[in-house]
């Protein structure tokens, strides 16, 4: 078969000068992303405790993990955090993009006092609050007897820890939804504002009728990005709780942390994050699908 011969000039040049510019990416996701989480399943095939050998054992990590039931209620767990987190920290950063994106005293002073802890880190945030809910001398506590209600016990109940973390991860987190919706915000056509308001549309009704689906998209983006981030917390839970009492907070990061380096179950560890990366995946698919089927009504 012949060439064929209206290519158009130049047209190698620019494939290989593409090529050029998403090489550099491509290694780094090969060397920091697919190359250790190819190593990580590797390990979770076999019996390895961080020193010696591997000793070969197939699936049986991953049998382990479906018989063991501390495994299940770190999923239970990270399932109801994640329920709870991602719906609060999205909807207040929705909020607060609302309200922000007015011309407000002071909007912003407000919107940094927001953004500031997104750049706290995990185990900053973590002390702050340990020290806010001590059940002793903690702030919250004292504010809750001056008001005459009985103080709360933050790390011995539960649900309080849980409470907890929730709200700590949601202090974090409230700011980036924030800054992503204020960007998305100046994308919507204000004609269509004045056009709603002039049909007789009330503040609420405009903001349900036509900011809310123009946003959809950031709203979906956000959802994912909350989801991956929940299911991955670590370092504040660790501070605040160490994922008790009686595993109450003990998550599924939590758990492949015990089990790897206090149990020195590498391999176990490892089908961990297999698990979770499996999850994790097949949520972000599962929310795309929902979102292109809205999208298509």
């Amino acid at each position: 078969m012949a060439r064929r011969a209206d290519r158009r000039p130049g047209a190698r040049a620019e494939a290989l000068a593409g090529a050029g510019l998403v090489l550099p990416a491509l290694v780094v996701f090969a060397v920091f992303m697919f190359w250790p989480l190819a190593l990580t399943g590797w390990f979770s095939l076999h019996d390895y405790s961080g020193f010696g050998d591997l000793r070969w054992t197939g699936a049986d990590n991953y049998t382990r993990l479906a018989t063991d039931g501390a495994f299940g209620r770190s999923l239970a767990n990270t399932a109801l955090f994640t329920a709870l987190s991602v719906p609060l920290g999205v909807g207040l950063g929705f909020a607060a993009a609302l309200l922000l994106d007015h011309r407000l005293p002071g909007r912003t002073l407000f919107r940094t006092l927001l953004y500031v802890p997104v750049v706290v880190s995990g185990v900053a945030a973590g002390v702050i609050f340990l020290r806010l809910f001590d059940p002793t001398i903690g702030i919250v506590n004292q504010v809750l007897a001056s008001l005459g209600l009985p103080g709360v016990q933050w790390q011995a109940d539960g649900v309080a820890a849980l409470a907890s973390v929730v709200v700590v991860t949601t202090w974090q987190g409230v700011g980036l939804s924030m800054v992503v919706y204020l960007a998305a915000l100046q994308g919507v056509p204000r004609e269509l504002h004045e056009a709603a308001q002039l049909d007789g549309a009330g503040p609420w009704r405009r903001v349900r009728s036509v900011t809310w689906p123009l946003l959809r998209p950031t709203t979906f983006l956000l959802v994912v990005y909350s989801v991956i981030v929940s299911f991955q917390v670590f370092d504040v839970v660790y501070v605040l709780t160490r994922g008790g009492p009686a595993q109450a907070t003990t998550f599924v990061a939590q758990y492949a942390y015990d089990q790897g380096f206090n149990q020195r179950a590498q391999g176990l560890a490892a089908a961990v994050g297999v698990v979770l990366y499996v999850l994790v995946m097949a949520l972000t698919v599962l929310q795309w699908q929902v979102a292109r089927r809205r999208e298509a009504v």
